[in-house]
């Protein structure tokens, strides 16, 4: 059975047309319902009543202003499109001749074609000569030329030159968002970046994107440029924070869609701590993608950036980490060193925080990986120990930091023919629900469970471990996300 269909589909314009036609109504009454009904623009409602296409009405308004010397128009779909919205976000205005074509292909008179909302927003000189123009029952007649009327010359002249730019002073100076709503803004940022550190990644998901929707929608329309960076910084966020997310949910393909846009972003605000917050996630991606030369450079890169906050810390991590997956011993070392060192020379806070930020322990489970694959495991269980003793002191924990911490302590474990020990190690990893199971856990246990087979990981403790790991990984956040419908998936 097929869904019925949306007020103002097609099949209810057709309807209410050929309803209204039969009952002997005017074109004028049927424009008059649509708009009442579906709320629509008065352009769009006529160009409706006619049951037309945008493409069979920038055609006939091309045609109309054919008759109109000096008036014609050049219209296509897209611009029929634009000026029916107008003055919404991403429309444009249709000039007074656009009307008239508009008019006389319509069979309507150019004051039918605009309700008050056009009215206010027509600059003066428009709008005085629409005043001073006699209505029209129907198609406006040749003879009352708007470009006539729009050729003043003397005082007239310099009094419309005035007029047009106070009109223009009044759209540069209006903003479709305040001081208070960028404030709001990027307070709910802020709480998205720390909530997902503690919250199911999916719901968290769907509120990033709406956010990030509701900025791309007030960047579409008209602020002052100030305003402008600051949303632009905000959607960058935004938009790394989605990728982070897909990356934590196995779509790394997505993952890097989202991190260019952040990218772009944070070139149009021109904000340095978000380039270089960018690049940090762009990195990150890049490692779980096994791209590891790439996931450097961009580490480098942002450490190029004069930042204030703990991104530089967590750069210099991600360059140790990846490194040390390509076997590179000095060089990972080195960049922990570099770790060190930005933490020390920091001057400031973050200024989104959450997820966007490298506390100490973060800090120390990087350096117990790192150390884990260069063959340091003793040094790498004194990390994750410190690791550990620092989150717990911390405001916030992070399930997916302290799952990777005890991961790296149960590798130790193992590394040093501690199976007992690493078993132990795990059992809080293991008891994390499935919606908490990210990419980077499951990949980093089922590492861990390949190393169980190696001559020094023997004997009945393994073979739990083994199993336990293997269960863990099946049931998790990104198989789930994998196995969902397609339909309504972030």
């Amino acid at each position: 059975m097929n869904a019925p269909s949306k007020p103002g589909s097609k099949a209810d314009r057709d309807a209410l047309r050929q309803d209204m036609t039969a009952a002997g109504c005017t074109l004028a009454d049927i424009a008059i319902e649509l708009r009442s009904r579906f709320r629509m623009r008065p352009r769009e409602a006529w160009r409706h009543a006619h049951g037309w296409t945008l493409q069979e009405t920038a055609d006939r308004i091309t045609q109309a202003s054919t008759s109109r010397p000096g008036e014609s128009v050049a219209a296509d779909a897209s611009l029929v499109g634009k000026w029916e919205k107008w003055p919404g976000p991403s429309s444009r205005r249709p000039s007074l001749p656009v009307l008239s074509a508009m008019a006389e292909a319509f069979a309507c008179g150019v004051e039918d074609l605009l309700d008050l909302e056009d009215r206010r927003a027509l600059p003066k000189s428009d709008l005085r000569l629409l005043i001073n123009r006699p209505p029209t029952a129907g198609p406006p007649s040749p003879p009352t030329s708007l470009v006539a009327a729009q050729e003043p010359t003397g005082t007239d002249l310099v009094r419309l030159a005035a007029d047009e730019s106070a009109t223009w002073a009044q759209w540069a100076e209006a903003s479709n968002v305040g001081d208070i709503a960028l404030e709001q803004l990027m307070a709910e940022t802020r709480s998205l970046a720390s909530d997902y550190l503690t919250s199911d990644p999916v719901p968290l998901f769907v509120r990033t994107r709406a956010l990030r929707d509701r900025v791309f929608a007030l960047l579409e329309g008209h602020q002052y440029p100030r305003q402008s960076a600051d949303l632009y910084a905000a959607a960058g966020y935004l938009c790394g924070l989605l990728a982070w997310m897909s990356s934590d949910l196995g779509q790394l393909r997505n993952a890097d869609t989202q991190g260019r846009t952040a990218w772009l972003c944070a070139e149009l605000a021109g904000h340095n701590e978000l380039r270089a917050w960018v690049l940090s996630t762009r990195s990150k991606v890049a490692f779980w993608d096994g791209r590891h030369r790439e996931a450097i450079n961009f580490a480098r890169h942002g450490a190029t950036y004069n930042t204030t906050g703990t991104v530089a810390v967590l750069l210099a991590c991600q360059e140790a980490d990846a490194w040390s997956e390509l076997g590179a011993q000095d060089e990972a070392l080195t960049a922990l060193a570099h770790a060190q060192d930005a933490r020390a020379e920091m001057t400031g806070e973050d200024e989104i925080g959450g997820i966007f930020a490298c506390l100490p322990a973060r800090q120390e489970n990087y350096a117990a990986a790192v150390q884990l694959r260069v063959g340091r495991p003793a040094d790498a269980l004194r990390s994750a120990d410190s690791a550990l003793r620092l989150l717990a002191v911390q405001p916030v924990r992070a399930y997916g930091t302290e799952a990777q911490i005890h991961i790296s302590q149960a590798a130790a474990h193992l590394a040093q023919g501690e199976a007992e020990g690493a078993l132990e190690s795990l059992a809080p990893v293991l008891a994390l629900p499935p919606d908490h199971r990210l990419e980077p856990v499951t990949r980093r246990l089922s590492e861990l469970c390949a190393s169980v087979g190696r001559p020094y990981a023997s004997g009945t403790a393994t073979v739990g471990l083994r199993q336990a790991v293997e269960e863990f990984c099946v049931d998790s956040a990104p198989r789930h996300l994998a196995l969902s419908p397609g339909e309504g998936s972030p």
